[in-house]
Parts: C-alpha cells; sequence; structure tokens
C-alpha cells in the first residue's frame, strides 16, 4: 500500500506531544526508583533468570542472589561467586577451582554488574510509557528502553517498576535475535546489617585454587 505523506506528517504532529509527555513521565519513574534503590546502604535480593529463543528451541532457567553495598557486590549466579571489593573484581569458579581477578569494565552489561541495574538506562535510550500489570496485588508499571543508536544485539528493554516502593521488580531484554531475557527480582531485603568481610577475597579460603591476575 502506498504511504501518504502528508497523512504520515499530520499523524506524526499530531501524536508528538502526547508521546514526548509520556516520555518524560516514563524517565521521571526511571529516575524516582533509581534514586530510592540507591538510596539505601545496602540492598540483597534474590532473582530468578529465563532466557527463552522460540526459534532455537532455548529455554534456560536459573536463579541467583546479590547484595550490594555503595560501589561494592557479592553476586552468586551460575555456579559462580563474583566479588566486586570497590576496586578489583573476583570471579570465583568452585567447579575449576579457579579465581580470575579483573579490574571492572564500566560498559560491562547490566545483567553481570549489578550496580549497573540501577543506571544503565541514563544513557543511549530513548524511554515510552508501557503496561501496568498487577501482580500479587502489587502495581507494576513497565517502561519501554529503545535504543537511540543501532546497537548489534539490543533491540528493546522493558523495565517493571513496583510504583508502591519505587523498586525496580522485572528487566526484559529483547535482542535483535530473537532471544528475550527476564530477570525478575523475587525477593529484597534493604539496609540490612551486613558481615564486615562480606566484600573482602580472601585467597587463603581457596588453599587449592588458581588464581589468576
Amino acid at each position: 500500500m502506498k504511504t501518504n505523506p502528508l497523512a504520515l506528517i499530520l499523524l506524526l504532529t499530531l501524536s508528538f506531544p502526547l508521546w514526548a509527555q509520556t516520555s518524560i513521565e516514563a524517565q521521571n519513574l526511571l529516575e524516582q526508583a533509581s534514586k530510592q534503590m540507591e538510596s539505601y546502604d545496602s540492598i540483597k535480593f534474590k532473582f530468578s533468570y529465563v532466557l527463552n529463543n522460540r526459534v532455537e528451541q532455548i529455554n534456560q532457567e536459573s536463579k541467583g542472589a546479590v547484595t550490594v553495598a555503595g560501589d561494592k557486590y557479592r553476586l552468586n549466579f551460575l555456579d559462580a561467586i563474583q566479588l566486586f571489593d570497590g576496586e578489583k573484581l573476583y570471579t570465583i569458579v568452585p567447579e575449576n577451582e579457579e579465581v580470575t581477578i579483573t579490574q571492572p569494565d564500566e560498559e560491562d552489561d547490566f545483567g553481570i554488574n549489578p550496580k549497573e541495574l540501577l543506571r544503565f538506562y541514563k544513557k543511549g535510550y530513548d524511554y515510552r510509557w508501557d503496561i501496568a500489570q498487577n501482580v500479587k496485588g502489587k502495581n507494576i508499571q513497565f517502561v519501554k528502553l529503545i535504543p537511540t543508536e543501532d546497537n548489534g544485539e539490543i533491540k528493546s528493554l522493558l523495565v517493571g517498576i513496583n510504583t508502591a516502593l519505587n523498586h525496580i521488580y522485572k528487566l526484559i531484554e529483547v535482542g535483535t535475535n530473537g532471544t528475550v531475557t527476564t530477570l525478575t527480582i523475587n525477593s529484597m531485603v534493604v539496609n540490612d546489617s551486613l558481615a564486615s568481610d562480606l566484600f573482602i577475597f580472601n585467597a587463603s579460603e581457596y588453599p587449592n585454587y588458581y588464581i589468576n591476575d
């Protein structure tokens, strides 16, 4: 069907004010959630992670847990432990009896770096108000993020926010290859007392491990 340029221009002109308004509203909601979660001294949450690609008939489900305090975190996921002490990142793999010590990359994917869960949206995306869902009596408002530049891997993101608490509840990434990954926060504890050595790597606890630094 041939497109009428005048009709297209009219449609864009009429819809732009509404799109702009919901974009600002969506951005404000993300910022409120980010500020709320960053205001806590510490956050501990358990999550589920699902990777699905119907074309390739792949469906993988995993669970994990993470504790974040400031710039430090401890992540237990996929039979490995990631420990960041504020300077170095320690990846501990018990199955291989190996520890890898690296300098974290600020551009790491937010799904690998828990700190980025609170700030990844701040650059490189446009925001759109999306659907709302009632999940066990909680109002979850979704915001859709679309990359502003060509991204070879990410087509769009959906961030679900518990509007009563301003907590992130769900993150859905839609890949350009048809893969959909979903991270759901199942439980969260904030400002809990933490062990003083929780984020400190102690080599003596891994006497037979190969330490690759």
